[in-house]
């Protein structure tokens, strides 16, 4: 049973009332454990990483299938060669943002090369920053750069998206977009025609970090911002790629511990299927993802301490940065849920919802009647009361009601028994009935 929270609700009594007995602690806390030593000596760092291999294999894979759903037809002795699929994305897919060094941009973005130009580039991120900023730069023929701190826009050649119209452009440049990132996520072709792994784009909303221009940590001598020290990280490999490599301990964690705690609802505590399907509606197990997700994130900070040295670069790319989201996206939830925020949230989204409901069910009315016959039959009303409002005696009142009931099929009560209305009053026994 979920505990309801109201306005009288105690929060600290919910603090002390999780559900949770000690096999759910150790549940999560192993699960954490086994996944956080899988991060540690499995995902480690870039260009380390014994996981990180069959990631960007994965990802070569599937570039080179979008490229031959593209019309990518690979020469004799080329067909597994992930750079001549590249290249004919690139050649497909072109975007007026493409900028790779400071010399593209006439000095405007400090420091921008071929290794980091897809970071500091904003149309490049496969967020819906991305999104934003792919569309407006194709549309207005410009480029969007974030770099230490600053949002940087510069006129590019101009830039034609096919269509005829402003939906069918929207379409070609949402194509766009997506063809370049797919053309970009296992690096350039270029980088790629050798032995290299190549520059590949950013994880979700990585490309935020060019705006922390703060912090002052030293690399080789040198003070560097946090922005600058995302970005020799972004250039050693912490790509997107390597974000899927992050993300299999994460996937781990999450999927056991749901997986255990809805299993003991159905066979150990013998509730209905529908109950125990693993939502975060239910307060022990949101519990459990806590620690479990809390446990990893534990060992990936000890590892990563241990494995940098003090270096701020190497502790950069040895922490689980998928991990520490997903625990900080839990506990901030847990917050609002514990502080009562998400509830009057909640009580609008299901208000909505019913009154969605509602609309529903009348909009399925609607579509029951037969709308030419209601015109007819409005049109008959109207007569009706045009008759009656334009009568000047009792006996056209008679008659015009008479003719308005005989044409629309209305039988006069008394004429099924009596030939008129004056035969039918004379009867003491008849009854008039309306139906």
């Amino acid at each position: 049973m979920d505990v309801e929270l109201d306005k009288n609700t105690d929060v600290s009594t919910l603090l002390n009332d999780n559900k949770c007995d000690k096999y759910d602690y150790l549940i999560a806390v192993a699960c954490g454990t086994i996944s956080g030593l899988i991060d540690a000596f499995l995902v480690g760092a870039p260009g380390e990483s014994v996981l990180g291999s069959w990631t960007d294999t994965q990802v070569d894979n599937c570039v080179k299938a979008f490229a031959k759903m593209n019309g990518w037809k690979p020469r004799e002795g080329k067909e597994d060669s992930v750079a001549s699929a590249i290249s004919h994305l690139e050649n497909k897919f072109k975007v007026n943002y493409d900028q790779r060094h400071n010399g593209d941009v006439a000095g405007a973005v400090p420091n921008m090369s071929p290794r980091n130009h897809h970071m500091k580039s904003l149309a490049h991120s496969p967020s819906p920053i991305g999104l934003f900023f792919s569309i407006l730069n194709q549309f207005t023929s410009t480029s969007a750069f974030l770099s230490n701190g600053q949002l940087v826009t510069i006129n590019t050649e101009t830039f034609e998206l096919e269509g005829g119209n402003f939906v069918s452009k929207l379409f070609c440049g949402i194509s766009n977009w997506i063809g370049h990132l797919m053309s970009d996520v296992a690096g350039s072709s270029g980088g790629r025609g050798g032995a290299g792994r190549g520059s590949g784009i950013v994880m979700l909303f990585y490309e935020l970090f060019g705006a922390c221009d703060f912090g002052s940590f030293d690399l080789n001598g040198n003070r560097q911002t946090l922005a600058k020290l995302a970005t020799r990280a972004f250039e050693s490999g912490y790509d997107l790629r390597f974000a899927l490599t992050m993300a299999i301990p994460v996937v781990l964690c999450e999927v056991s511990i749901r997986l255990i705690w809805g299993i003991r609802q159905f066979f150990q505590y013998k509730k209905p299927l529908a109950e125990c399907v693993p939502t975060l509606k239910h307060d022990d197990l949101r519990v459990m993802l806590l620690i479990g997700h809390g446990s990893l994130c534990l060992i990936d900070g000890v590892d990563a301490i241990i494995r940098s040295g003090g270096n701020p670069l190497g502790f950069f790319l040895h922490i689980n940065l998928v991990g520490w989201c997903r625990l900080a996206t839990l506990a901030i939830k847990e917050v609002c849920i514990r502080t009562g925020i998400t509830t009057a949230m909640q009580d609008t989204l299901e208000a909505f919802k019913a009154v969605g409901l509602a609309v529903d069910e009348y909009l399925a009315e609607l579509e029951k009647y037969d709308i030419e016959t209601y015109k007819a039959e409005s049109e008959e009303w109207q007569k009706l009361n045009l008759f009656l409002n334009s009568e000047k005696n009792e006996y056209e009142l008679n008659m015009n009601l008479k003719i308005f009931m005989r044409n629309n099929g209305i039988a006069l009560p008394w004429e099924e028994t009596h030939d008129s209305f004056d035969s039918f009053m004379n009867d003491k026994t008849a009854v008039l009935k309306f139906s």
